[in-house]
């Protein structure tokens, strides 16, 4: 019996967290401490807040993988969340390791704007498209993330002339399409972005670098 109460203790699951990028959301866990944990199997449960029965996840139950993908159980965006999840391996069975609570809305990362940049001899046009959710509309199409936020896009230009490291805010608010006048003919400028939520001070990374020479 004590050899299965070490067993037990070795194999269950470390830092259960939630991941979750514009609310695509995964559950990930660290094996236990045993050498022989890397074979265990895992299994996963969920519950908002509140709930007084824990929800198996099918498609995460009895895996070797130590990700389960809880994007559609966690798209109460307002609501906590909680996950825990178990090992086993030879017949005996860890205790249950609990995640932190996680609310979506709050604590999902947002990914930067994608950005099309359009050139004329002293003009950038920018344009700017909000990450989308992994939600669907009736028809079909993604729900971008700016239905679930108050968001603004911050565009910076980057004069390569001058210095690579130097972004300078040109634009904060809410345009698709922005147009950056009077530049220098023969420079080559570099354009970057970030969504910003002002309600939670929460800013994306930047986007990917979109360099033009005028």
């Amino acid at each position: 019996v004590l050899e299965n109460q070490d067993l037990q203790d070795s194999i269950k699951p470390q830092k259960v967290e939630f991941h979750s990028l514009n609310f695509n959301t995964t559950l990930h866990w660290q094996p236990g401490w045993a050498r022989e944990a890397r074979d265990a199997r895992y299994f996963v449960q969920y519950k908002v807040y509140g709930q007084s029965t824990w929800r198996n996840k099918d498609e995460c139950w009895g895996i070797s993988s130590r990700v389960c993908d809880l994007t559609h159980e966690t798209s109460d965006i307002q609501e906590p969340h909680y996950s825990r999840v178990r090992a086993a391996l030879a017949g005996v069975y860890s205790n249950w390791s609990l995640s932190c609570r996680f609310t979506p809305w709050r604590e999902t990362m947002i990914g930067p704007p994608m950005v099309t940049v359009v050139h004329s001899n002293k003009s950038i046009t920018v344009k700017l498209q909000a990450p989308r959710s992994p939600y669907r509309r009736k028809r079909g199409s993604k729900i971008p993330m700016t239905n679930y936020y108050d968001m603004l896009y911050q565009v910076f230009i980057i004069n390569n002339l001058l210095d690579e490291q130097h972004r300078v805010l040109v634009y904060e608010g809410k345009d698709k399409v922005i147009k950056i006048q009077d530049l220098r003919p023969g420079v080559s400028y570099c354009i970057v972005a970030k969504m910003y939520i002002p309600v939670l001070d929460h800013s994306s990374a930047y986007s990917s670098r979109q360099c033009t020479v005028l």
